[in-house]
């Protein structure tokens, strides 16, 4: 299994009692698919300023999410990520470690 990195943004108009359901639902699919959640969270007390407006919104919910799991688990986070109506931006990197 490969280390993963998720950054998401959730839209500023959901409202925060629903900021952990929707962690925990993105959670869910990585678990679903075998794969592992080490850390989801919200990112520097989630709230921020965006560095330039996403639909007319200048702030965002940011939310950082590791986790392990083989290569059909993030493709399958990135298709509900895209018809997801509350991320407004999302980001999956592979975290290389090298080996000493």
């Amino acid at each position: 299994m490969r280390h993963y990195e998720a950054m998401y943004i959730i839209d500023p108009d959901v409202p925060e009692e629903q900021w952990e359901a929707a962690i925990a639902r993105y959670s869910k699919i990585i678990t679903d698919h075998g794969g592992i959640v080490s850390d989801a969270g919200l990112w520097d007390r989630g709230r921020r300023t965006l560095a330039y407006s996403i639909n007319k919104k200048t702030e965002g919910i940011y939310v950082l999410m590791q986790f392990q799991s083989d290569a059909d688990a993030p493709k399958e986070l990135e298709r509900i990520f895209r018809i997801s109506d509350d991320v407004m931006r999302h980001i999956i990197v592979r975290q290389d470690y090298k080996e000493e």
